[in-house]
């Protein structure tokens, strides 16, 4: 009996490029509104660019898309979980920074705790009590702390804790969906959704070389292929080890930023940043939680 082929790339280092792709999101964003271009406008590209990669890929494999009732909450979904998202995240970057945006981002799993406490009466445990006590105090430490080329304003603040909410929906649409449908299938209804929905408030500007190069490597690094490396990388390790891994999102864009744009929060944000994403892996460690799909 001839033993199964060996997988050529380990399931923890798919979930590692996940991580360090998912953490050039706001470094790409950045550098294409440096290049001109509006945060908003950086979203629809985002979806549009990564809604059309995700059609072909649903092409290819055949995979059916969602019908009737399936369709119309994928529709919503596409509207909060990409045009919202999408959009408050880049504008959370111009607002506060890259390194700012990444770390709020990871609030997710602590509005998934609250969300489930106020929607289907899941228990709040003490392990949720505190990750969500952990959640707030490292949002108040950020606040207080600041740091070089990092702007803590109401504005960032709101921004970043909106993408923060909006992230956390994809744990809630995933827990009902991902079963019953080949996730690109989903993306490539929600995605373009999201496009529709964001282009009422695009100023389209023209776009040097280097401005479209950040727009598709924000669509295909940072979108598509990082969803890819994660999922496969899960078909093959338990989702609380690549939590674990995947919770080095946020470090990885802290130190490009740091290394490009000059961002270093100052030591009592580094805390609370400390604080937001311990909080996440609290949560994310539980067994029956994973981390989010795609972002």
């Amino acid at each position: 009996m001839t033993a199964a082929p060996r997988a050529l790339i380990p399931a923890p280092l798919l979930i590692l490029t996940a991580a360090v792709l998912w953490g050039l999101l706001g470094i790409l964003g950045k550098q294409a509104q440096a290049a001109g271009i509006a945060p908003l406008e950086v979203a629809f590209w985002r979806a549009a660019l990564a809604g059309g990669l995700y059609a072909l890929h649903t092409a290819v494999i055949r995979a059916p898309l969602p019908r009737g009732r399936d369709l119309l909450v994928t529709a919503v979904f596409g509207v909060a979980g990409v045009s919202v998202f999408y959009g408050s995240y880049q504008l959370a970057v111009r607002a506060g920074g890259a390194s700012l945006a990444s770390v709020l981002l990871y609030t997710a799993p602590a509005f998934v705790a609250l969300i489930g406490w106020a929607a289907w009466r899941e228990r709040l445990g003490r392990r949720e009590a505190l990750a969500i006590g952990g959640t707030l105090g490292g949002i108040g430490l950020i606040s207080l702390g600041g740091g070089q080329g990092v702007t803590v304003s109401p504005a960032a603040l709101g921004l970043g804790l909106t993408a923060g909410f909006t992230y956390s929906l994809y744990y809630i649409y995933g827990r009902a969906f991902f079963d019953r449908y080949a996730p690109p299938a989903l993306l490539a209804v929600a995605l373009p959704v999201g496009a529709v929905c964001l282009l009422p408030f695009v100023t389209f500007s023209a776009k040097t070389a280097p401005a479209w190069g950040s727009l598709i490597a924000l669509s295909f690094f940072s979108t598509y292929l990082a969803y890819l490396a994660y999922s496969a990388g899960l078909r093959r390790l338990n989702a609380t080890r690549a939590s674990v891994i995947a919770s080095l999102e946020p470090v990885v864009a802290a130190a490009l930023a740091a290394a490009l744009f000059g961002e270093r929060p100052a030591p009592l944000a580094l805390l609370g940043a400390a604080l937001v994403i311990g909080a996440a892996l609290l949560l994310s460690l539980q067994p029956a939680e994973k981390h989010p799909p795609v972002e």
